[in-house]
């Protein structure tokens, strides 16, 4: 995985087959083999969830990254034997799979690594401490991200947010009523997951409230840190420019890629060729 120079804002979805996107997305006649080629050039990112239940094949990777153009990328979401579990340290070999699983085929796709932990998982130093001591910082000379998905409230204290930042993984910024708030920066770069999408909006969200997001992704990728976001600790100091990665996830799924497209365009972003 190779950052983009100078760091930029990806927008994004979770997935591709999802069969009401078939109404509200995707062409009426369009072969389901097309949707990811189809998908990946009206959006500039994608979290691949997949990954979460099961292994993929090396050879389904590889042509995950053939059917997307080129500066498209991944973020993947660890496999849930490692993260899903009473003691976190015990996961060496199910991350060891995970990692060695084919994710290398991707190349300069590959993004960052999400790894989500249960809802019932409460922040533990000491065992999370060895969990991070688990995660590879490359792989087949691939440099990793790390991002982890915290859904318990005892994450929200100084003590995790000095942890994640010593070791420089993200923390997932949810725009959520179900799970922590945490607008507090850990890493060089931002993932955030906006699950807040409403049937009843054309786009998902209110054009003010994307407008909102727009304004939000920006200050982050420039360095800043919006003062308006529910937060741990103070904002610090303006850093130097950041990617941010940004995926509507959950709520009214269906208009996730319709919202993801609205936040693109008022950034300006310039999508590839389309395909027919």
């Amino acid at each position: 995985m190779a950052s983009p120079s100078p760091p930029r804002i990806r927008v994004g979805i979770g997935g591709w087959n999802y069969a009401p996107w078939r109404e509200t997305f995707y062409p009426e006649k369009l072969p389901a083999t097309k949707e990811l080629a189809w998908a990946s050039r009206r959006v500039s990112m994608i979290e691949i969830n997949s990954t979460y239940y099961g292994s993929q094949k090396p050879a389904t990777f590889a042509k995950w990254r053939a059917d997307t153009p080129d500066d498209f990328l991944f973020s993947v979401k660890a496999s849930r034997y490692a993260t899903n579990r009473r003691v976190l340290a015990e996961a060496g070999d199910s991350v060891h799979r995970f990692v060695h699983s084919g994710i290398a085929e991707l190349g300069d796709k590959l993004g960052p690594l999400l790894w989500q932990f249960a809802e019932t998982k409460v922040f533990d130093p000491d065992d999370l401490t060895a969990f991070l001591d688990l995660l590879p910082a490359e792989v087949d000379g691939l440099p990793l991200r790390h991002v982890l998905d915290v859904r318990h409230p005892s994450f929200q204290v100084p003590a995790y947010l000095a942890l994640a930042r010593e070791r420089g993984v993200a923390t997932v910024f949810a725009d959520s009523d179900d799970f922590p708030v945490i607008a507090d920066l850990t890493a060089p770069f931002v993932y955030a997951r906006l699950m807040r999408t409403e049937s009843r909006l054309k786009a998902g969200y209110a054009p003010k409230a994307l407008d909102a997001w727009a304004d939000v992704a920006t200050t982050w990728q420039q360095g800043g840190e919006p003062d308006d976001l529910p937060r741990v600790e103070p904002a610090g100091k303006k850093g130097p420019p950041r990617d941010v990665y940004m995926l509507f996830i959950a709520g009214a799924k269906e208009k996730a890629p319709l919202a993801a497209q609205a936040l693109l365009s008022r950034l300006g972003w310039t999508p590839p060729e389309p395909i027919d």
